[in-house]
């Protein structure tokens, strides 16, 4: 899917959204050094493989400092090890530096758990890169959460500590 295709689907399910495109962003660093001033929270994005052979997704606040099992205990997934390039895109349908829960569109339904940390659950705006990492797109985070369900991945929404 596009991200052109991805966008025409917030549409149809009548999301507000707003898309900036920029230079290829890999890291939060160079996300942060390059966007300027887009008001709102904004995300990092963890994809995980579990010991029981599912995927995880995990979304957090930018800012945010988390070993991975420490958030995979709270999610209640064991252990945990990030996935592999292959395995992302053939899940997610996103290269490496693009993941995002937009990618999410491409997984079968409760194929892969999702972690949503409340601060970019609650934000009035969030930025995720809609599939590709030269482009951000804004949206309320609930209407994020509302999208996932839409799309059969209901996230578990939880508060964080600053760092875990």
């Amino acid at each position: 899917m596009s991200p052109e295709e991805l966008l025409a689907r917030l549409d149809a399910l009548g999301v507000a959204h707003r898309t900036v495109s920029h230079a290829a962003v890999f890291t939060v660093a160079e996300s942060r050094a390059l966007r300027g001033a887009l008001p709102g929270a904004h995300s990092k994005n963890l994809f995980l493989r579990r010991r029981d052979g599912g995927f995880a997704l995990a979304v957090l606040e930018e800012g945010r400092q988390a070993s991975v099992n420490a958030l995979a205990r709270l999610a209640g997934w064991g252990r945990v090890r990030m996935a592999g390039a292959d395995e992302l895109r053939a899940t997610l349908g996103v290269e490496p530096g693009s993941v995002t829960p937009f990618g999410l569109v491409h997984a079968a339904p409760g194929s892969v758990a999702v972690l949503l940390d409340a601060a970019l659950a609650g934000a009035g705006t969030a930025w995720f890169h809609p599939l590709v990492n030269t482009r951000s797109t804004a949206l309320a985070g609930a209407e994020l959460v509302r999208v996932l369900r839409e799309w059969g991945h209901a996230p578990l929404v939880l508060g964080l500590e600053e760092s875990l």
